[in-house]
This record gives C-alpha cells, sequence and structure tokens, in this order.
C-alpha cells in the first residue's frame, strides 16, 4: 500500500510549478437545487471541446474571506485544461447561522452537524447540472477546503459521480465515518500546526478511503497551520496549488 502520509520540507518549494496567469474568463450561472437555487462562478478552461471540471467548496466564511485565495485554484485549473467551478452552497440561513460575530463555536459545530445532509444534496444537484453542459467531459471531481472540505468527503461518500476529491484541513464529519462504504481517490493536505482542524482528521480520511479500496495520501507541512495557503507569501502556497492541479489532471483525464 502506498504511504498514507509524506511531508513536504520548506526546500521542496523550489521544485514547484509557479502560479500562472492569464486573463479573467469567469462567468457567473447558477444551478437549481433544494432552498433555492446555488450560486456559481465558472472559470473556462482555455481550449475548446469537452474537459473536466472540479467544483470548489469554501470554507465556513464563505467565498469572502479570501476570494483570491480560492481564485488561485480556479485559475490555475483553467489554464491546465479543466473547468473549474465556485461553488456558493450557503444559504442566507446558513450564513446567518455561521456568522462569527452572532455564534460560538459550539453553536456553529452543532449547526454544521444538522447541515450536512442538506449541503450535500445542494452539491449533488450542482454536480448534476455542471455534468449536463455541453463542455463537459463527465468527469467531475471535488476539492474542497475546511468546512468546505467534511462537505465534500460526506459527498463524495453519498455521490458515486465523484471521480476524484482534494481536500485542504477536513476530514470526515464524525456521523459518517461509521458508514463509509465507497470513496473516490482522495488528495488530503494538511498543516501539521492546525488547531481548527488537527491532522489526525486528515489522516482519518485517508485511512477510511484506503479501507473501501480508494488511492489516497497526505501531504503535510511542517509548522503550517490552518488556512496557511491563503498566504500570498508562503512558498509552500504555491505547492499546495501545484500538487492539487496534478492530482486532479491525473484522475480526471478520460484515460483513467
Amino acid at each position: 500500500m502506498r504511504p498514507t502520509r509524506r511531508v513536504v520540507l520548506g526546500a521542496l518549494s523550489a521544485f514547484t510549478l509557479p502560479l500562472r496567469a492569464h486573463a479573467d474568463s469567469s462567468e457567473e450561472t447558477s444551478a437549481d437545487a433544494d432552498e433555492g437555487s446555488v450560486a456559481l462562478t465558472r472559470y473556462a478552461a482555455q481550449h475548446s471541446g469537452q474537459r473536466p471540471a472540479v467544483l470548489v467548496l469554501h470554507g465556513a466564511r464563505g467565498l469572502e474571506l479570501n476570494p483570491g485565495a480560492y481564485k488561485r485554484y480556479t485559475e490555475r485549473l483553467a489554464a491546465e485544461g479543466i473547468d473549474a467551478f465556485l461553488v456558493q452552497y450557503f444559504t442566507t440561513r446558513d450564513y446567518q447561522a455561521l456568522d462569527p460575530k452572532v455564534s460560538t463555536p459550539e453553536s456553529r459545530d452543532s449547526y454544521n452537524t444538522g447541515r450536512f445532509a442538506g449541503w450535500v444534496k445542494r452539491i449533488s444537484s450542482v454536480v448534476t447540472t455542471v455534468l449536463a453542459r455541453p463542455e463537459s467531459l463527465g468527469r467531475l471531481g471535488l476539492l474542497g477546503f475546511s468546512l468546505g472540505g467534511y462537505v465534500a468527503a460526506d459527498t463524495a461518500v453519498h455521490d458515486e459521480r465523484i471521480m476524484a476529491l482534494a481536500i485542504l484541513y477536513g476530514g470526515m464529519p464524525n456521523a459518517m465515518v461509521a458508514q463509509v462504504k465507497h470513496m473516490p481517490p482522495l488528495l488530503e493536505i494538511h498543516g501539521e500546526a492546525d488547531r481548527n482542524v488537527p491532522v489526525a482528521k486528515g489522516e482519518e480520511l485517508v485511512k477510511l478511503a484506503q479501507a473501501v479500496g480508494a488511492p489516497a495520501e497526505q501531504i503535510v507541512y511542517p509548522g503550517r497551520g490552518h488556512g496557511f495557503d491563503f498566504s500570498d507569501t508562503d512558498p509552500m502556497t504555491a505547492d499546495a496549488v501545484g500538487r492539487v492541479v496534478r492530482f486532479f489532471q491525473a484522475r480526471l483525464n478520460s484515460h483513467h
């Protein structure tokens, strides 16, 4: 079995590809779903013809926390031939309940536990919409950050149309751990010093995937905390983006 965990040291950053920049080709669209439509921002791949897609699921603060950090991933995916969709899966009620100004960590945890099933239904509705687009190759992955990583993992267990799963500092919702019977190929990325989501949750997720026969690997960055890749100056940001993009390229190309 492949090793479940690799530690990435700072020296490795010299071997990563630089972040590519290209003209913003984003467009706003939406998907019909329970509890109201889901707003999507599509970053189109820079070539014609059918291509794979990746849905990007934000963390508990929504896209507003650091839109540029998510855009790093969507633009790079598009530059490498994969359509990327930023998915605003929260409802107005979700934003209100998870607002740190009027909630507590305990109330947010309790709210999230009761919301995963609803979020999974909303993401699966987006999957249906994206796969039906004329440019779709029929191969789709999920990329989730923090809470969005938990939502992505839960969705991948329930929806076998998900063909690849990349999660940054997330895990499997506790209520789902004992119910996992299927998972797609998985890449889990974590900062070793994460105080929001312990690195052990990522390790648990990798073991769950391997237990049901899915290729799975965890990449751990020493000394990095939660959301380390949102930094514009940390060289490990480019390393993480590059690993995610290469993972989806390998898993979503039609010959696999």
